[in-house]
C-alpha cells in the first residue's frame, strides 16, 4: 500500500483518472482487510488466562478454593459468579470449556520426583498448587457434599438435571456444617459470639501472662459485655522492620461504620520494606510521620468503652501488632468457619456475604479502614440474619453445577464412586482407570464443565520415594572439585567457592592420592555455577575438576539442570552470586537499576543471622530481557566485578519438594525452610 500511494502522489489527476480510481478502490479494500485482520488478532489477544498475584505465601489451596476458582470460570459475571479472592481469571467468557482432572493419591512428590517424565505438565501449564489431602471422592468435596446423587446419569452423557436431590443434600449439609455444629440454627446476640478465654488462647491472641507479652498494653476495658454492648472493628497494615512486622498503620471503626480513627505510626526500628502492595505505605507517607505506638495505646484506650467488643478478620495478628491486650473480641475469619479450621480470606466474605468490593486492585494497598468497616458489617450480618441464613448462601454458593444446568450447558463428572452407581465399575483399578479414560475421551468434547478422577491404591506408592528425594537433591548440591596441592589453603579455596554462592559443608577428601574437597551448597544455582565456572580453572596454584556424584539417580543430571532453566516457574529469571556484605537493600536495587525490565528482586536472608545473603535473583519481564542482564552481569565481571551470574534453576515452589522429606533429618530440614524462606523473601522484596 506504501508503493501505490507514493506512484499515485507522482502523477497528475487529469493524467491518470482510472489509475487512481482504481488504486482508491485498491486502497479502500485493503483498509478493510487490515481492519479485519487487526480485529481478529484483537479477538486472538484476549485468551483467558490466569494470574495468580492476589496468592498468598503459601503454596497451597483448599478445597473452598478451589470451588470458587471453578464456578468462576464455569459461570463467569453473566451469572454473577465473584472472581476468585486468591487469584484472577482474566477473559473468562473466552473459554470453551472446565475440565478437571484429578489423580488420587499421586501429590506433588510425585511431580518432582518424575520432573522430566511431565513434560508436558510443565510446558502447558503454568501455576502449580498444592492441595491439602482430600477425601475419597474429590468430586463430592470440591463440586459439594451429596452431588453425587444428581449426577448418576452423567456417566451416560446425559445432561444433569437439578433434581429434588439437591434439597436432601442440603438438609444433610446443614447438620455437619461447622457454623451449625457451634451455634444452632438460630439467632443469637453478639455476646455468643465473643472469644471464649480457651479459644483466644488457642488461636494465639495476646493474654496477660502469655509467653511474649509481658510489655504488651491492656485496653482497660473489663466491664461486663452484654448483647447491647458497643462494637468496634478494628484493622491494621504492618511493614517489615529490622523488628519484624511492625504496624504503620491503625483504623478504628464505630457500629454506624464512622471512622473514628484512622492514624498513621512511626516503627520503633527502620523499615527494610514498606510492603506497599499490601500495607498501601510508602516511604513518602511515613516520612513527616512522628506518632509512636505508645500514644497510639492512650487514644485507643480513650476511644475504647469499658465494655468494647473489638471485631476483625485474623484480629490476633493486629493486636500483636499493637501489643495490646484486649479481653473481649469477635474475629469473622473464626465466625464464618469452614471444615478442618479452613479460614476464608476478609476479600471473599465481603463479595459472597456483602456483595461489597473490598481490597480492589486498581488500588494501592490495603485500606484498614475499609477492611475493619466489612469485618463489621459480617458480624452484623451474623447477627441479624443468624447462623441459618449464613449456611444458605454457602450452600448456594456450592451449587453452580446448578446453574450450569439452568442454562442448558452440560456437565461431565466422572470417578470411580460415578462408576459404580451406574452399575459399570471393575474390580481391577487399572481397568476402571481404563473405562474412566475411554469415557472421557468420548464426553469431555461434548461438555462444558468435566471434572475427570483417576485413582491409585495407597500401596502402589513407592515407600523409597522419600528416601530416594532427599539423596537426589543432596547429590545435585553437592560438588568434587580437585586435586590440590597438599599445603593448599582450606580458607581460600572456601572464600573462591563461596564466590559461587552459599555453602552449608565443605569437606577435605585425603583417601585420594592428592587431596580433594567435597562441598555441598544451600541452593542449586550455586552448585551448577561451580560446575561451570570452575571446572577446569586454576585454583590454589591446581587445575582442578569440578564434578557431581556418579550415581544411578545422577546419570540424568545434566537433563533435568537443562529442563530446570526452561521451567515456565524460572522463565525472565536469573541467579546473581557474589554480592557483597556491605550492601544494603538501596544499593542493590541501584546497583542493579541500569537492567532493562527489571521486575522484582528477590534478596533471602540467613535464617540465623537475619542478614542478606551473598547471592539473589532477579526477575525480568522478558527472556530477552532477562539473557542481555547476564551478558552485562557477566561482562562485568570480566572487568574485576565479583558478581556472576547464570539462570535460575529452582521454581519458587520447589520447597514443597523438600518438605515432603524427613524433617527430623539436618541438613533436609535446613533446606526446606533455607528455600520455603526464600520464597517468602520473593512475595516482600518485590521492586516497583
Amino acid at each position: 500500500m506504501a508503493e501505490a500511494t507514493c506512484i499515485i502522489g507522482h502523477q497528475r489527476p487529469h493524467e491518470c483518472n482510472e489509475e487512481v480510481e482504481e488504486a482508491q478502490k485498491t486502497k479502500k479494500k485493503r483498509k478493510v482487510d487490515e481492519d479485519t485482520c487487526q480485529n481478529q488478532h484483537q479477538r486472538k489477544e484476549k485468551k483467558s488466562r490466569l494470574s495468580a498475584e492476589l496468592f498468598g505465601e503459601d503454596c497451597e489451596i483448599s478445597h473452598e478454593q478451589v470451588y470458587e476458582f471453578l464456578k468462576y470460570a464455569a459461570l463467569g459475571k453473566r451469572h454473577n459468579a465473584a472472581q476468585p479472592s486468591w487469584c484472577r481469571i482474566y477473559h473468562q467468557r473466552h473459554l470453551a470449556k472446565v475440565v478437571v482432572i484429578v489423580l488420587q493419591e499421586v501429590s506433588q512428590l510425585y511431580f518432582y520426583r518424575f520432573y522430566l517424565q511431565f513434560k508436558h505438565l510443565r510446558r502447558a501449564f503454568q501455576h502449580r498448587f498444592s492441595l491439602p489431602p482430600t477425601s475419597a471422592n474429590f468430586i463430592a468435596s470440591v463440586c459439594g457434599e451429596g452431588i453425587s446423587m444428581k449426577h448418576q446419569n452423567s456417566i451416560q452423557g446425559t445432561s444433569l438435571s437439578s433434581a429434588s436431590s439437591g434439597r436432601i443434600s442440603k438438609n444433610s449439609d446443614l447438620q455437619k456444617d461447622p457454623i451449625i455444629e457451634k451455634y444452632g440454627k438460630e439467632k443469637h446476640g453478639l455476646t455468643s459470639y465473643i472469644l471464649t478465654l480457651e479459644e483466644m488462647r488457642k488461636y494465639d491472641y495476646p493474654l496477660e501472662g502469655s509467653p511474649g507479652c509481658e510489655n504488651y498494653v491492656h485496653t482497660q476495658c473489663e466491664s461486663p459485655r452484654t448483647d447491647s454492648s458497643p462494637l468496634f472493628g478494628l484493622d491494621c497494615e504492618m511493614c517489615l522492620t529490622e523488628k519484624g512486622n511492625e504496624v504503620t498503620r491503625v483504623s478504628l471503626v464505630d457500629a454506624k461504620g464512622r471512622c473514628i480513627m484512622d492514624e498513621l505510626i512511626k516503627p520503633e526500628t527502620q523499615i527494610l520494606n514498606y510492603l506497599t502492595r499490601y500495607s498501601g505505605i510508602t516511604r513518602k507517607i511515613l516520612l513527616p510521620v512522628k506518632t509512636k505506638l505508645p500514644e497510639i495505646h492512650d487514644k485507643l484506650k480513650k476511644l475504647l468503652p469499658r465494655d468494647a467488643v473489638l471485631v476483625g478478620h485474623s484480629l490476633n495478628v493486629d493486636l500483636h501488632a499493637l501489643q495490646m491486650i484486649h479481653p473481649s473480641v469477635i474475629d469473622t475469619s473464626l465466625l464464618f468457619a469452614r471444615h478442618k479450621g479452613r479460614r476464608f480470606k476478609l476479600k471473599f466474605l465481603a463479595k459472597a456475604v456483602l456483595g461489597k468490593e473490598i481490597q480492589c486492585e486498581n488500588k494501592v494497598g490495603h485500606d484498614p479502614t475499609e477492611d475493619a468497616e466489612a469485618a463489621l458489617e459480617l458480624l452484623q450480618y451474623f447477627i441479624d440474619q443468624g447462623p441459618r441464613k449464613v449456611f444458605d448462601i454457602y450452600h448456594d454458593s456450592v451449587s453452580f453445577l446448578d446453574h450450569l444446568n439452568a442454562t442448558g450447558q452440560k456437565t461431565l463428572l466422572l470417578s470411580r464412586k460415578e462408576l459404580a452407581s451406574s452399575g459399570l465399575c471393575q474390580n481391577s483399578l487399572s481397568t476402571l482407570n481404563k473405562q474412566i479414560l475411554k469415557r472421557a475421551i468420548q464426553e469431555v468434547p461434548l461438555s462444558s464443565f468435566s471434572v475427570i478422577q483417576f485413582a491409585l491404591r495407597s500401596e502402589h506408592v513407592a515407600p523409597d520415594l522419600v528416601a530416594e528425594m532427599r539423596i537426589q537433591l543432596a547429590d545435585m548440591l553437592t560438588v568434587y572439585a580437585g586435586p590440590f596441592d597438599k599445603d593448599f589453603c582450606l580458607k581460600s579455596l572456601r572464600r573462591e567457592f563461596k564466590k559461587c554462592g552459599p555453602i552449608q559443608s565443605l569437606t577435605v577428601l585425603t583417601e585420594t592420592h592428592q587431596p580433594h574437597i567435597c562441598i555441598q551448597y544451600e541452593v542449586l544455582e550455586a552448585a551448577q555455577l561451580a560446575m561451570e565456572s570452575l571446572n577446569g580453572a586454576d585454583v590454589a596454584g591446581s587445575y582442578i575438576k569440578v564434578q557431581r556424584p556418579v550415581t544411578v539417580m545422577m546419570l540424568d543430571c545434566d537433563m533435568l539442570i537443562k529442563e530446570l532453566e526452561m521451567d515456565i516457574e524460572n522463565e525472565g529469571v536469573i541467579y546473581v552470586a557474589g554480592l557483597k556484605k556491605t550492601l544494603t537493600e538501596t544499593d542493590l536495587q541501584e546497583k542493579f537499576s541500569h537492567l532493562k525490565d527489571l521486575q522484582a528482586l528477590f534478596w533471602p536472608r540467613d535464617l540465623k543471622s537475619g542478614k542478606h545473603r551473598n547471592y539473589c535473583f532477579l526477575k525480568f519481564q522478558t527472556s530477552e530481557s532477562a539473557l542481555e542482564a547476564l551478558q552485562d552481569i557477566n561482562g562485568q565481571g570480566a572487568e574485576g566485578s565479583r558478581l556472576q551470574s547464570r539462570k535460575a534453576l529452582t521454581p519458587s515452589h520447589l520447597h514443597r519438594w523438600i518438605c515432603h522429606m524427613d524433617h527430623n533429618d539436618g541438613k533436609p530440614s535446613q533446606l526446606a525452610h533455607h528455600i520455603l524462606h526464600v520464597k517468602k523473601e520473593q512475595l516482600s522484596t518485590s521492586v516497583s
